[in-house]
């Protein structure tokens, strides 16, 4: 029979988080109503065989090549059987029923047609990146000139993470990330799934817009929490920056208004200019093994911005 849920799984290099997530769904998810996809991303920790091993009911997609986390959700998609999709991250743990709590949250908010919950960090500290709102020339203004870091509570000077908004409320956002995103099947076909350009981050936020413009109003619920402990396949700061920024180039490529692409690229570039001369200052004055390993990972950034000024079209950020 088929499902009504269909939980999408993308791993690398995660094995013993990965099979902690199997676990807290299966612990967690009263309803017998679902099936797992996992896509293993040619890991070489033994993901694959371990999952396997002590999950044989997992469909599980065992790749010899990295797809990134766009194409590998789109092969699981591809697959999946339930009327809904929910992305799953694998350094994510499932509490209190999250997962049956979001579903009727999405049967109660039908018009929403993305939903997606609160997280918190391993320690119980609330991780706000369960979602954002959409970036503008306002707020990567704010981000270049230090605005958000200053005032990190402020909706006006850190508007893309909703100021100091604890996630504790129901309330429509601008995106939904892909840790904890659940959407109609019917909706993700009509989108045609992540675009494929994307190989890690941004591809949440470009199908998000993409359903906003159709009428979708992507919503948060608090009542479903995870723990998402975040960065657990990106072992380097510069690297996941600058995937980072070679998918923020490419949104302001597909989603701003010409006038405003260029000062958007500018923005960025600022962005990164300020981080990287703001922390080879702060290393020289306090010369921390952190200050040290901050202004290295910025230096870096700098030197590969012709890479993530290409965005993902190039292909060569995703390297």
């Amino acid at each position: 029979m088929k499902p009504k849920l269909s939980i999408l799984i993308v791993s690398y290099n995660t094995r013993e988080m990965t099979l902690a997530c199997l676990r807290s769904v299966h612990e967690q998810a009263q309803s017998a109503d679902f099936e797992i996809v996992l896509v293993d991303n040619a890991s070489v920790d033994g993901s694959a065989g371990a999952v396997a091993a002590a999950f044989p009911q997992v469909r599980l997609l065992a790749e010899t090549e990295n797809h990134g986390f766009a194409r590998a959700n789109n092969l699981a998609a591809k697959v999946a059987r339930g009327d809904y999709l929910l992305l799953l991250n694998p350094d994510t743990l499932v509490l209190d029923q999250a997962l049956d709590k979001l579903v009727a949250f999405a049967e109660q908010r039908p018009e929403a047609g993305i939903w997606g919950g609160r997280t918190l960090f391993g320690d119980g500290s609330l991780n706000p990146t369960s979602c954002w709102r959409r970036p503008t020339l306002w707020s990567l203004f704010c981000r270049a000139a230090g605005l958000s870091l200053l005032f990190p509570r402020s909706e006006v000077f850190n508007p893309e993470s909703y100021g100091g908004w604890r996630r504790d409320t129901v309330r429509h956002v601008d995106i939904v990330t892909g840790c904890l995103f659940l959407i109609r099947r019917a909706t993700w076909e009509r989108l045609g799934g992540f675009s494929s350009d994307f190989f890690m981050y941004g591809e949440e936020t470009d199908l998000c817009l993409r359903a906003r413009a159709l009428g979708c109003r992507p919503a948060i619920t608090p009542d479903a929490t995870i723990l998402h402990y975040g960065g657990a396949s990106e072992k380097t700061r510069a690297g996941k920056v600058v995937k980072l920024f070679a998918a923020k180039i490419e949104l302001i490529r597909r989603h701003w208004p010409v006038w405003q692409r260029g000062a958007g690229v500018f923005l960025m570039v600022l962005w990164a200019l300020t981080r990287h001369a703001g922390y080879a200052l702060l290393a020289r004055l306090t010369p921390t093994v952190q200050r040290r390993e901050e202004a290295a990972a910025w230096a870096e950034v700098w030197r590969q911005r012709r890479v993530w000024r290409a965005g993902y079209r190039s292909g060569r950020a995703a390297d």
